[in-house]
């Protein structure tokens, strides 16, 4: 049985889009992965350390992984801090804007 994601998602072109007006972006893969290519101005936050993330004031946070499973897990545990966040769907792997860091 599926268990389909109840929050808020935006594809990466939406996610395009905002970075214009300097949206905050997590992005919870590995650091070996974010090395290898993350969205230009995106925090680094495992999935793993994602509870210790501690936002301010009440802007969304634009949640991104390698495909969109782990960010899902992410809001998730985001929301239940209290924190807006919304995630990217497809993650990097539908991404086609600037990359920093490598290749992808």
């Amino acid at each position: 049985m599926f268990s389909f994601f109840k929050g808020n998602s935006i594809s990466t072109h939406e996610l395009q889009e905002k970075l214009a007006s300097k949206v905050e972006v997590i992005d919870v893969r590995e650091k070996t992965e974010f090395s290898s290519g993350h969205i230009p101005g995106a925090k680094n936050i495992p999935l793993g350390k994602i509870t210790s993330y501690t936002k301010k004031g009440s802007d969304p946070v634009y949640v991104i992984c390698q495909s969109g499973m782990r960010s899902r897990q992410a809001v998730k545990k985001l929301k239940n801090k209290g924190i807006e966040a919304i995630n990217v769907k497809g993650g990097m792997s539908a991404w086609r804007g600037e990359v920093r860091g490598g290749k992808l």
